[in-house]
């Protein structure tokens, strides 16, 4: 086992025995095997597309394959020993139909003969022999930007998921993906793979505008809305991870039901939607981050579904009361097929005592995305003219539980009050509930949304650039960004195919980048750490 793609990897280098995430040998080497196998589905895919031979079946499942790869979604080997199978499959399926238009593969890479083992054992001693990461490149810094591509194809593959999910395909998306996990299958320049990570981040921003479209398409561009972090009586079913099309559907089959719908996690935003925050029953949000599901999700005297990602090991507390769909497993957790028929949850629900009373816990604001920011962008220009406004800080990201994360917290506390601060994903749960006042009127803590949303605080970036007829980099904005799996890394690389420099980073740098690819990054786009207290970074930032 070496596994180094998400923040909190062993000793800052490599889980070598058991994931950090829980994840363990055996599973991890299954995700290797089935990301080789999707190279070699990649690769064909790719001769088919020279000669009209395109899939959409086969562009769909491509993309589960790889984002069920990311960390913390699923955990579950039978699901991957199928997966496996079902890649090769398809891969000698359409090898035939390429060769039958005419077509030719001209590669030679091992993941285009790749046979899976007949037995579960064998599976898992293939997944063990691959050693993987060692397969990408002998020399580590050609191997360190296969990885960052590699990594961020996961990202990429999540949003395409999603916007999918949603009735939004664009098909030079499925052909970026296939060419790009082909890409490092051969030997490539140390040049041409940095443009390869740049052009990932630049088709990633074509994902995230695909679901951007799919969620305001269908549930409404998100309001500001207060969302209690309390209880009410009653029985209750708590859904985490991102999926909104799912939360829609829990909804809709607890409706009349006596069942009151709570967020946890990434699903806080949800409640700023108008077709979402219409139904009476969907109440208020329990919790904050993902890493903190097993001291809270025990405390929860209801049913909990999990979408997407990100999953913990369940505590036996808790673990009959859990419920998975989508690409997100644990083995024995009962999991919800593609029918959504989320009845076995609902009736778990029923069966539980639910909340016995009432609790305030106060309430914090969402519903700050792109159409409510640029809605008052007027009073936000005229605030920077007349110096009210001084600084915008975007301050969010991935959270964790490795240390040197309340540094997003101090950072929070002591921005000083005439700055406003944009935030997304979990990362703001290190100071989502504190009341950080207003500056004429808008809030100075303005939550744009999930870590799905960041196509909204880009978005809001560069209509701020063009009022004031400037690059980004020229406004008075810093991003001050937390990290912890996949999604992250691809919008870091989005950010750098804007041009957009000066980012901070952490609470560490990835352990997949070399010092010389870190060179790279610093040298063009001026990335570095966070510093060792907030306070000395905000006085370099502000002067």
């Amino acid at each position: 086992m070496f596994c180094n793609q998400c923040e909190q990897t062993a000793k800052g280098i490599a889980c070598t025995k058991i994931g950090v995430c829980g994840k363990t040998e055996a599973v991890a080497g299954l995700e290797d095997l089935l990301t080789h196998a999707v190279q070699g589905l990649c690769i064909v895919a790719e001769a088919g597309r020279k000669v009209g031979v395109v899939d959409n079946a086969v562009d769909r499942f491509t993309a589960e394959a790889i984002f069920a790869c990311l960390t913390n979604v699923d955990f579950d080997p039978k699901r991957f020993e199928d997966w496996i199978r079902k890649t090769v499959t398809l891969r000698e399926e359409l090898k035939a139909k390429v060769e039958a238009a005419g077509g030719s593969i001209d590669s030679t890479a091992a993941a285009l003969t790749f046979t899976p083992a007949d037995s579960s054992a064998g599976l898992e001693e293939q997944g063990s022999a691959l050693n993987f990461i060692t397969t990408l490149d002998a020399n580590e810094d050609l191997q360190s930007l296969k990885q960052i591509t590699m990594y961020g194809m996961r990202g990429l593959a999540a949003y395409a998921d999603h916007a999918a999910i949603l009735g939004q395909e664009d098909d030079e998306v499925y052909a970026f993906i296939h060419h790009a996990m082909a890409a490092i299958t051969t030997d490539m320049e140390l040049g041409d793979l940095v443009a390869l990570c740049l052009k990932t981040g630049e088709v990633n921003i074509r994902a995230m505008e695909l679901l951007d479209a799919g969620n305001t398409g269908t549930y409404g561009h998100p309001v500001p809305t207060s969302v209690p972090l309390g209880h009410i009586p009653g029985k209750c079913i708590l859904v985490t991870g991102h999926d909104l099309k799912d939360l829609d559907s829990i909804l809709q089959q607890t409706a009349g039901k006596g069942i009151t719908v709570y967020t946890h996690g990434e699903m806080l935003p949800c409640h700023g939607y108008p077709e979402l925050k219409k139904h009476k029953h969907f109440y208020g949000h329990f919790g904050t981050a993902w890493q903190n599901q097993q001291k809270e999700m025990p405390k929860f005297p209801g049913a909990i579904i999990f979408t997407t990602n990100c999953i913990q090991k369940p505590a036996d507390s808790y673990k009959d009361a859990v419920f998975t769909t989508g690409l997100v497993g644990w083995p024995d957790v009962t999991h919800i097929g593609d029918d959504k028929d989320f009845g076995p949850a609902i009736n778990k629900a029923l069966s539980m005592d639910g909340f016995t009373d009432e609790v305030d816990n106060g309430s914090v604001m969402v519903g700050f995305a792109r159409n409510t920011v640029l809605g008052v962008a007027d009073k936000i220009i005229e605030g920077v003219k007349s110096k009210a406004i001084r600084h915008f800080f975007l301050l969010g990201g991935c959270d964790g539980a490795k240390p040197g994360r309340n540094y997003f917290t101090q950072m929070a506390e002591e921005i000083p009050s005439d700055c406003m601060i944009l935030t997304l994903a979990c990362g703001k749960f290190r100071f989502f509930d504190k009341d950080l006042g207003d500056i004429g009127g808008i809030p100075r803590l303005l939550d744009v949304g999930q870590c799905n949303d960041a196509y909204s605080a880009i978005q809001i970036a560069v209509a701020l650039a063009g009022a004031f007829e400037c690059g980004v980099n020229d406004l008075p904005l810093s991003f001050v960004l937390s990290w912890y799996e996949q999604k992250a890394v691809v919008i870091l690389l989005s950010l750098f195919s804007l041009g957009i420099k000066d980012i901070r980073l952490g609470p560490s740098l990835p352990a997949f980048v070399t010092p010389n690819v870190l060179d790279v990054l610093v040298e063009n786009f001026n990335v570095m750490p966070i510093g060792e207290t907030a306070t000395d970074d905000l006085k370099t930032i502000l002067g």
